[in-house]
């Protein structure tokens, strides 16, 4: 089975920049779409970037869109996503995700997830 483990997040100031490392486990992981989640406390969990299995494709949700750079080395096994200009209504839990599948933003197509790290951001 495919692993993905999580780190970096943290506690950030608002205005703040914050980079959240995934290592995969895997000899295929060029073939998966990875991406980023969030979920805040109460509400459901939220898109913020993915990327194509070969990197040439990035896309970001809405609310991120400007303020985060997702990227991913394959001969390490590792997605990165780079967050600036931090506000509070990113603090959330933050999960890594990787799909066998086309590129999406819908949760139900990503097979495999991270255990999740929580992002705060100060005020």
């Amino acid at each position: 089975q495919v692993q993905l483990v999580e780190s970096g997040g943290g506690l950030v100031q608002a205005g703040g920049s914050l980079r959240l490392s995934c290592a995969a486990s895997g000899r295929t992981f060029s073939s998966y779409v990875m991406g980023w989640f969030r979920q805040a406390p109460g509400k459901g969990r939220e898109f913020v970037a993915g990327i194509a299995g070969s990197g040439r494709s990035t896309y970001y949700g809405e609310s991120v869109k400007g303020r985060s750079t997702i990227s991913r080395d394959n001969a390490k096994n590792m997605v990165y996503l780079q967050m600036n200009s931090l506000k509070p209504e990113d603090k959330a839990v933050y999960y890594c995700a990787g799909s066998r599948r086309v590129a999406s933003r819908r949760v139900e197509k990503y097979d495999y997830w991270s255990q999740g790290t929580q992002v705060t951001v100060s005020t």
